[in-house]
């Protein structure tokens, strides 16, 4: 059965860093594009990032470019989402994605495969 795992979500103060991370499990996802996404309560899910398969081409929302970094280590099998400069309206659930293909799709039902989510909370 394949899942997402993510982890690394906390509590932060605005200013602060994480580093999420994915791994995968029954099967390699190597060449598969990952994503991002994210739920704030009473929210929907907003898309984050997106990498293909290669790690060469990435994509972001505007909300969160020039902070977040999306990057993929295909060896190890894992996804990560490093984010700097949070702020409060970064709290949110967090959620790993992929899918099949090599276009860096922005909408959520375009994927195939979800983790279970990370709680980040951003403090004021």
């Amino acid at each position: 059965q394949v899942q997402l795992v993510e982890s690394g979500g906390g509590l932060v103060q605005a200013g602060g860093s994480l580093r999420l991370s994915c791994a995968p499990s029954g099967r390699t996802f190597s060449t598969y594009t990952m994503g991002w996404f994210r739920q704030a309560p009473g929210q929907e899910r907003e898309f984050v990032a997106a990498i293909r398969w290669s790690g060469w081409n990435t994509v972001y929302a505007d909300s969160v470019k020039g902070r977040f970094t999306i990057s993929r280590d295909n060896p190890k099998n894992t996804l990560y989402l490093q984010m700097n400069s949070l702020k409060p309206e970064d709290t949110a659930v967090y959620y790993c994605a992929a899918t099949g293909g090599s276009t860096l799709y922005r909408d959520s039902y375009k994927y195939i495969y979800w983790g279970q989510g990370t709680q980040v909370t951003v403090s004021s």
